[in-house]
């Protein structure tokens, strides 16, 4: 059995940004069109008018200032509100396979690693560009690497999953380096017109390379443990599929084509599950509250973060023990855990112990806990 180590990470952050500022005026410019648009309708009252949105309203909601975006063409068109991405032809990399690519090599560089040293990719990823040819191997193709490849999907939590998968496979010795990559477009799924949610999510990639510990060329993170859990709910759901041709009438513009969620079901259900998860977790590898020096968290929403932050230390965590980058990058579905793992871990002092946890649809929560090795 072999141990296996993060020995690198990298983070591909998308050229454009979209402020609250942007994002509000083009949401009140919507909601005027469409009140205007169905104006008998709302006063026969048999449609709701849409109500405004704010800046103020976004961040004690969420925490979130901003967001990267892949695109800012049509997402705040008030006529259009989605992004507009242009069709790639099937012999030109794919969006998700370019910004994959991006984290990776940087990745790879930290870990000191060739591409042609790799025998594993994953793109965990909370949505697909595509059912097949699945992206990694085209991700793999792209690096030049060897071995296999192959995509994962468990929504939020799909980085995590994919660090057990590929940590799984070093121990027992399939194979020797392996490469997560999570690439996620959220603003194509995110339903911009919505104002419970149109201020959400956020578009980035990460990778990590994860390899044998006596492999590791410098600096890394031991993998100590890895848990992952799922449980069926409704909550947080997106019926978007290749099936949707099959039912009549299903083509249409549906409102549950894109992201859907129960904000207060989730934010009831899930939190208890993911403190518990974590204690269980802490408790079955002999990991006090104390032993913890960093907690690298899903970055869906502040609120939700302080809470499980508060109840797995039992206290509030300190400044820097709890690294929040939802303020700037919005909810990045898989990536925000690995994102604040790759921007606040360097500081780390030797034999200190940290955790990452993912959390989401599913429900589904994936924890991982590491020491910092020299």
């Amino acid at each position: 059995m072999h141990t296996p180590a993060i020995t690198g990470s990298g983070v591909f952050t998308p050229p454009h940004s979209i402020s609250n500022a942007e994002l509000v005026t083009a949401f009140n410019a919507y909601a005027d069109r469409f009140n205007a648009q169905n104006a008998a309708a709302i006063d026969a009252g048999t449609q709701v008018a849409l109500a405004h949105s704010s800046e103020e309203f976004i961040f004690k909601a969420s925490g979130i200032e901003q967001r990267y975006v892949m695109t800012r063409d049509g997402i705040l068109d008030p006529a259009v509100m989605h992004p507009i991405l242009p069709e790639r032809a099937d012999a030109e990399p794919s969006v998700m396979a370019e910004m994959a690519l991006d984290a990776a090599l940087k990745a790879l560089a930290q870990a000191g690693r060739d591409p042609a040293e790799v025998d594993l990719v994953i793109c965990a990823a909370s949505n697909l560009e595509r059912a097949y040819p699945a992206v990694a191997i085209e991700i793999q193709s792209l690096l030049g690497a060897g071995g296999m490849a192959f995509d994962m999907n468990v929504a939020c939590s799909s980085a995590t999953f994919g660090l057990q998968a590929a940590a799984d496979m070093i121990r027992s010795g399939s194979v020797r380096c392996a490469l997560i990559v999570n690439p996620e477009i959220c603003s194509a799924h995110l339903e911009w017109r919505d104002r419970d949610c149109h201020f959400i999510f956020g578009d980035v990639a990460t990778a990590m390379v994860v390899e044998r510990k006596g492999d590791a060329k410098g600096a890394h993170f031991e993998v100590l443990s890895t848990r992952c859990a799922t449980q069926f709910s409704n909550n947080i759901r997106n019926n978007n599929g290749f099936l949707r041709r099959s039912h009549i009438g299903a083509m249409q513009d549906r409102r549950d084509m894109q992201f859907m969620q129960n904000g207060r079901k989730v934010f009831k259900e899930v939190l208890p599950m993911v403190s518990q998860h974590i204690a269980n977790h802490m408790a079955d590898e002999g990991v006090a509250a104390d032993d913890l020096s960093r907690l690298w968290l899903h970055q869906a929403n502040k609120t939700m973060n302080d809470f499980i932050g508060k109840k797995v230390l039992g206290r509030t965590p300190a400044a820097g023990e709890q690294p929040n980058i939802l303020q700037d990058y919005a909810n990045t579905s898989s990536a925000g855990s690995i994102i604040a793992f790759s921007k606040y871990s360097d500081d780390l002092e030797e034999g200190s112990t940290g955790l990452i946890c993912s959390f989401g649809a599913g429900y589904s929560v994936g924890s991982a806990l590491l020491r910092r090795c020299s």
